[in-house]
């Protein structure tokens, strides 16, 4: 059986399928045929993950295991998930199943050391379940790199603003709220900037390059290279859009 990468999506239903977009054009290929085979749940029924994570709402646990336990008997041999906070489940869901999980969080620090940034100060864009659970701060610090501090205005301004916008199909205004939020962390001195939320990077892609010509990391570009690089395929330059 040819190797097929697994796709738990629908964490929101756009970053499943700008995921399916992204992981296309960073693959180094001249056919259709020579694309890795990929199968896409796009479940928009999850329950809401933020939410059961700061103890409101039903657990996403049960629906993503069995998405996951589909994905694998119908032949993936590896999956990803396209939504940073639901990596809050990770050890659980990677015991559900025997494929391994490439983790999205990893997936961003390599992309980091891949782009010559090794240490410093980094700005953080996340649900508010993803920013302070420390699912990203815990991998940072123990990989030599600071999390810059937020307050809950911060999170809520600089953070879900534009979040909110993704998932209301208003890509225009998420777009200039996600510029300003970019800057905001730079003018505070980071170094880098992550994209740690998957609706973010569908709003950068709403902007042109002149718009926001700060450098950012992003969460779903990275986590391509890394199932592209699992299954040994050819990897264009990240970022191309």
């Amino acid at each position: 059986m040819a190797p097929m990468l697994g796709v738990l999506g629908g964490m929101g239903p756009a970053a499943g399928a700008y995921f399916a977009y992204r992981l296309a054009l960073l693959t180094d290929v001249q056919s259709d045929q020579e694309h890795l085979p990929v199968l896409l749940i796009n479940d928009p029924k999850i329950p809401d993950r933020s939410e059961f994570a700061l103890g409101r709402g039903l657990s996403p646990m049960p629906a993503m295991r069995r998405n996951l336990q589909f994905l694998e008997s119908s032949g993936c041999s590896c999956a990803v998930i396209p939504c940073n906070t639901a990596h809050y489940w990770y050890p659980d869901l990677q015991m559900s199943v025997k494929m391994p999980l490439i983790h999205i969080v990893s997936s961003v620090v390599e992309n980091l050391h891949a782009r010559g940034i090794d240490g410093g100060r980094i700005g953080l864009l996340g649900t508010p379940a993803t920013v302070n659970s420390g699912l990203y701060k815990d991998k940072l610090t123990n990989a030599g790199y600071t999390v810059l501090p937020y307050t809950e205005d911060d999170v809520l301004q600089l953070c879900v603003r534009p979040i909110q916008a993704v998932k209301q199909n208003r890509l225009r205004e998420a777009g200039t709220a996600l510029a300003d939020s970019v800057r905001v962390l730079y003018d505070r001195g980071a170094t880098a900037v992550i994209l740690g939320c998957t609706e973010l990077p569908i709003a950068h892609a709403s902007l042109s390059q002149e718009a926001l010509e700060l450098p950012v990391v992003d969460s779903i570009d990275s986590l391509a290279v890394c199932a592209l690089n699992h299954f040994r395929f050819h990897v264009k330059q990240p970022n191309v859009r």
